[in-house]
């Protein structure tokens, strides 16, 4: 089951609701854990007894490592049980999502024909992973206290709204609103709204985009020429934005329902000036996650110009790992490492002498190729793609190229202002202008009849059977 399903919004998410306003406050964790595991066994229930083992096993180590920290018990056994949370962690991790990788890479290495384990990937685990180890790290540190409740702690570990596709919810984030919490009608409605908001971006803006994308990308070469191929990278530019910042809105906007504030992913990435600011405003729940738990305790930039470029290669080999078992997410990482890299030791001081747009310009250019060596899944793929953005051994523009621009310009102009801090300042203004001279409840009600609309948009597209993928479903 995902957001952006009829099932889900017109069938779960209501009965969810209502159950949980209607639900005893001191039952209602138990009910979101409930909620949640029927939302997770929807789609793939033998693999729950993953995500179950997984907060037991953590609950556990943080009651261990509470109690050896409190019993002033030796130093090696709090590191024991770090070090057994970790690497069980990793572990089952690595498990599902790069056995395969390794097996086919070991046997193109010996030009053997190994057999595949053809194992599924669990929905969600790079970041139920992820969310578990940093509390079992927090509580090492004695940054939080170990949670005693292990209903409180399932339903942190299990909790739908961001269980699939982030953000990244560390447990200080919502130490303080997991056993007590405020609901409200306005606190709801806002979280409602964000939602709806975040719907829409995911089925009217990133869908209809990545048809196009998944249309070029489809194309033989005699088809194709620099500038279509452009499009296309455009095109998948706009859909992975719009796609993973939509689950995000919907994420945040879902905690809102529930009394929890999630941290902000997203700010506006394609309005940033370099690479460097890029990963400061994209994804930004993983990069904390990576600067926090990974980059600062290998040394972070405080031993050296050698060492920091070595720990930033780690942090991006790992980082494009992640993403997912294939060469094209190492290339990927290993991308923006050098890019960040050349610009940490000299292209930053270039930069900033350069007019703003170009600046801007020259942060696209890398972002959009970047992008087309996440999207190609194989490397001679990505190679000729490339190939034909440069116009090698294409025509810069031909009749089909002419056609797709012409009709698509409208929507891309769309696209990159709402892609852009631009159309927000403006609604903000807007409504605050309602709100001073004719009442906040006026723009109350005009931004949920907004919402409405592009829900009703939105189901529209969905009955229709319109293109609807979910690109950080298989990280």
């Amino acid at each position: 089951m995902v957001f952006s399903s009829i099932v889900f919004l017109c069938i779960f998410l209501p009965a969810v609701i209502i159950l949980y306003y209607i639900c005893p406050v001191k039952l209602r964790n138990f009910f979101l854990l409930t909620a949640s595991l029927f939302f997770y066994a929807w789609g793939e229930p033998k693999y729950i007894l993953i995500m179950l083992f997984s907060t037991v096993f953590d609950y556990c180590n943080g009651r261990l490592l509470e109690y050896f920290k409190q019993h002033h018990k030796k130093q090696v056994f709090s590191k024991l049980i770090l070090a057994i949370s970790v690497l069980g962690n990793l572990g089952i991790m690595c498990f599902f999502k790069y056995t395969d990788f390794l097996i086919t890479a070991a046997g193109s290495l010996l030009s053997l024909d190994l057999p595949l384990l053809n194992l599924a990937l669990p929905i969600g685990i790079s970041f139920y992973t992820f969310q578990t180890m940093s509390y079992t790290i927090d509580v090492y540190r004695e940054k939080v206290p170990a949670q005693h409740n292990i209903i409180s702690f399932g339903m942190y570990v299990c909790m739908f709204p961001q269980l699939i596709a982030g953000p990244i919810v560390r447990y200080s984030d919502v130490q303080e609103e997991i056993d007590v919490r405020r609901n409200s009608f306005a606190m709801c409605a806002a979280g409602m709204q964000r939602f709806l908001l975040g719907l829409g971006k995911k089925v009217l803006l990133a869908n209809q985009i990545g048809a196009l994308w998944n249309e070029i990308s489809g194309l033989g070469r005699s088809d194709l020429s620099a500038a279509l191929a452009w499009l296309g990278a455009a095109a998948y530019t706009f859909q992975i934005y719009f796609d993973f910042s939509g689950y995000s809105d919907m994420a945040i906007g879902l905690g809102e329902m529930f009394g929890f504030h999630f941290p902000e992913n997203f700010n506006y990435p394609y309005e940033s000036r370099n690479i460097t600011e890029f990963w400061r405003r994209w994804h930004m729940t993983l990069s904390g996650w990576f600067r926090e738990y990974l980059y600062i305790p290998l040394g972070g930039n405080k031993k050296g110009m050698f060492r920091q470029i070595l720990n930033l290669l780690i942090v991006w080999f790992l980082t494009g790992l992640w993403h997912g078992a294939g060469w094209n997410f190492i290339l990927w990482g290993l991308y923006f490492f050098v890019l960040l890299v050349m610009e940490k030791l000299f292209l930053s001081k270039i930069l900033t002498r350069l007019p703003s747009i170009l600046q801007h310009v020259y942060a696209l250019f890398w972002i959009i190729l970047g992008w087309v060596i996440f999207a190609c899944d194989e490397l001679g793929q990505m190679k000729n793609y490339i190939k034909m953005m440069a116009g090698i051994g294409v025509p810069v523009v031909n009749q089909l190229a002419l056609y797709e621009w012409t009709t698509h310009a409208l929507f891309l102009l769309i696209l990159a202002a709402a892609s852009t801090s631009i159309l927000q300042k403006l609604a903000g203004r807007f409504l605050i202008t309602v709100s001073e001279h004719i009442g906040k409840s006026c723009a109350f009600w005009l931004k949920s009849i907004w919402c409405m609309i592009v829900l009703f948009l939105s189901i529209a597209m969905l009955v229709s059977g319109s293109y609807n993928p979910f690109l950080y479903f298989k990280f």
